[in-house]
């Protein structure tokens, strides 16, 4: 094995790792630097909380591990051309128990060859397995899947991949009646949709009053205390309702959800449009629910496959409560 002096092993592990020196780090400005860590550390735990999700999928539909034996087993003709979600597990010589190593959804590449990636030494993915079993941290690897549809696919990412959307209200009109107003740019083509709504929440009075002007912050310390605040409570939207926009688009669908004549409302409504058409009405200096949509773009021959709604309850964990 090569041997380095102390100084050379440092500068080589920085090469290795691409570590900043100490020179470099103090040129960059402290400003940049946290906001870089800042956006790191939030990529990091956004995957983080992905994987964590689709292991919770994959633990809730009860899989066995399959022991891996020879990468060319992935080759079968049941694994070349299916999608899935799979998990990579492992044990050790101390602890039988498997372990998840990772877990995917594999949506646009077919399984076979995605578990090929990770079970090859040539591969980035495989050689860190390979990597772990040759110095013996790992004793056996294992792996898991759940074949999957293009509907069921497009309908996790959904809804772990784009984000809510906010309906605005118009001020209360005709007494205590507010409209929904719909943003533009909802596809006029099929698709899945989402309709969720947070509670709203009574934000208690200042402890200290009204603050004097020698006591007011300046605009920074504004500024971050909100950051704070928005780390700190994060706006939590439950899933009420998934739609299919199969015979009409998704732009016709949400239309017909959203703008319902009020003026028609019966407390015999029931469903996603008796809820939608409820919050409509409020009471004087009451707020009604905040709703958010979120959709995605399926092509219309797809839609029809899979157990779509059962697929999102497994992956956010309670039932939906406008879907029967």
């Amino acid at each position: 094995m090569e041997e380095f002096s102390q100084e050379d092993w440092g500068n080589h592990s920085q090469d290795l790792h691409g570590y900043p020196t100490d020179q470099e780090l103090d040129e960059i400005p402290v400003t940049k630097r946290t906001l870089k860590i800042k956006q790191e550390s939030s990529e990091e735990a956004q995957k983080r909380d992905i994987m964590q999700n689709i292991v919770q999928i994959l633990e809730s539909v009860q899989l066995k591990w399959e022991l891996f034996q020879s990468w060319t087993d992935f080759s079968r003709l049941h694994l070349s051309n299916k999608l899935a979600i799979f998990g990579i597990g492992y044990n050790t010589r101390w602890k039988e128990d498997i372990r998840y190593h990772y877990a995917e959804i594999s949506s646009q590449v077919p399984l076979g060859k995605r578990l090929r990636e990770y079970f090859n030494s040539e591969k980035p993915e495989g050689r860190i397995i390979m990597t772990r079993v040759q110095k013996m941290n790992w004793k056996n690897v294992y792996y898991k899947f759940l074949e999957i549809t293009i509907s069921e696919a497009r309908c996790l990412e959904l809804h772990m991949e784009i984000d809510w959307i906010p309906i605005a209200h118009s001020k209360p009109t005709g007494g205590n009646v507010v409209q929904y107003l719909l943003p533009g740019g909802i596809p006029k083509s099929p698709g899945l949709y989402a309709i969720g709504y947070e509670e709203c929440m009574e934000r208690p009075p200042s402890p200290h009053g009204e603050p004097g002007k020698e006591d007011q912050p300046d605009l920074e310390t504004l500024s971050a205390q909100a950051s704070l605040q928005v780390e700190m409570e994060p706006t939590r939207i439950t899933y009420c309702y998934l739609g299919i926009a199969e015979v009409r688009t998704l732009q016709q669908c949400l239309f017909l959800h959203f703008q319902a004549n009020t003026k028609t409302f019966s407390k015999d409504w029931v469903g996603i449009n008796g809820f939608l058409s409820q919050n409509c009405i409020v009471d004087p200096g009451v707020s009604p629910k905040s709703i958010y949509i979120k959709f995605v773009e399926v092509e219309r021959d797809f839609l029809s496959a899979g157990s779509l709604v059962e697929c999102l309850e497994k992956a956010i964990g309670y039932p939906l409560k406008f879907n029967n």
